[in-house]
């Protein structure tokens, strides 16, 4: 991880276009997980664990397996729901086997499809 000043930055950014053109890149992406998110709010609880889940693994090179590295409670702060919810929710996801949980911290998805099709 790289850490610079503000100012710097901006200051480079107005000499390079390359750098301006990084920040300009990274600033949308951002705006769009953001805009992700805030709309995820408005799904409903498996809809939010599965979008969630799916977000994860994007970011993710371990390929179907995913290190949750949140606690339940910090997911369910995170999706705006309550803990019991994200567990009973978790366990839901499972029982359908489009899931599956390796341990408290560690999710392996079965079937990215059944998640796609209920975060939509």
């Amino acid at each position: 991880m790289l850490v610079a000043k503000h100012s710097t930055l901006i200051a480079r950014a107005k000499t390079d276009h390359e750098v301006a053109f990084r920040l300009w890149m990274l600033t949308g992406r951002e705006l769009r997980r953001l805009q992700d998110h805030v709309l995820l709010l408005i799904k409903n609880a498996p809809e939010r664990v599965a979008a969630f889940l799916l977000t994860l693994a994007e970011r993710s090179s371990t390929g179907n397996s995913i290190e949750l590295a949140m606690s339940r409670q910090d997911i369910a702060v995170h999706l705006g729901l309550t803990i019991e919810t994200v567990s009973r929710t978790l366990g839901y996801l499972e029982s359908l086997q489009a899931i599956e949980l390796l341990s408290a911290r560690r999710v392996r998805l079965r079937d990215r499809s059944a998640l796609v099709r209920l975060s939509a």
